[in-house]
Order: C-alpha cells, then structure tokens, then sequence
C-alpha cells in the first residue's frame, strides 16, 4: 500500500511523522516506570506550581478539555501520585496537588524523559540543535502573525470539542 500523505507539503508530513515516532519512543521509554508523556506533563505542571492547582487551570495548562483531564487526574490519584484537596473558599471545588510518592514518580519520569530524549537527538551537534530550533522558532512566528479565523463553535483553541 502507499503512503498518503498527512497535508499538502512534505516538509510538514515530516514535521509530524518525526514528533509521532519520537513521543512514540518516549512514551515506551516511560512506560518501563509505569508513566507516559501525558501523564509526565501533568506531573510536571504540578510539580512547578508553589501551590495546589484547580483542575481546569491544569487543564489549560495542559491544552486538553477538561473532561480528558479529570480521566488523567484519577488515574494519577489512583496510582497515589496526586490528591485531590478541599478548595479553602469553594466548597464545590478541589484542589490538586503532587503527592510525595508522585513527587518521587515526577523525577523519575524526568530522568527518563531526558534520557530518551538524549538519545533520539544525540546525532544533532550543537550548530544541529541551534539551527533546527531557529527554523522551527520561524515557523511558529509566522503562524503566530498569520490572520486568525473564526474558531468553529464548541472547540477551543486547538481545535478541540469543548466540554
């Protein structure tokens, strides 16, 4: 069978085919510690954050509706890596906050993230990585300025079904 491609440029196909196969990598990589990419990213947010975090700022945070979050943080907080704390003025809401077992997961992940991802660029030299960072720095600007067009009702930003 032959490859369709994904867009009408090539360089794009490429653009997604690598990001594809290196979140691929990375998420197997991470699953050796019982982890992903998405889940890393949540644990991330929260370990950055000096305070216990809403589940929808994590959301935001995070580019996912809120639906798709609440499912990530109930598997997190099955797993014990974050509980879900009493808001102190909304007594609807809850907070989120790394648990010192998720703590521990988070660096983990890290240094398998870092690990991963070393070895998936380590055939870039320096001058490599500084002129690949350039061109992809160019094309987000370019996409930044380009006029915006109406967002089509119920998605958000990213193209997503809002809740």
């Amino acid at each position: 069978m032959r490859d369709v491609p994904g867009s009408s440029d090539p360089l794009i196909d490429e653009m997604f085919a690598t990001t594809h196969r290196l979140r691929t990598y990375v998420d197997g990589r991470l699953a050796e510690k019982g982890t992903s990419v998405a889940r890393l990213r949540a644990l991330r947010f929260l370990a950055h954050t000096a305070e216990p975090m809403r589940m929808r700022d994590l959301s935001d945070m995070l580019g996912i509706a809120a639906r798709t979050a609440t499912s990530l943080v109930d598997a997190l907080e099955r797993d014990g890596l974050v509980a879900r704390l009493p808001h102190p003025t909304d007594r609807r809401a809850h907070l989120l906050a790394l648990t010192d077992a998720g703590r521990s997961r988070h660096q983990e992940a890290e240094d398998l993230d870092r690990e991963a991802l070393s070895t998936a660029t380590g055939a870039l030299t320096a001058e490599d990585r500084a002129t690949l960072r350039t061109l992809l720095g160019r094309i987000r600007d370019t996409v930044d300025a380009a006029p915006k067009h109406p967002q089509p009702a119920g998605t958000t930003p990213g193209g997503r079904q809002s809740e």
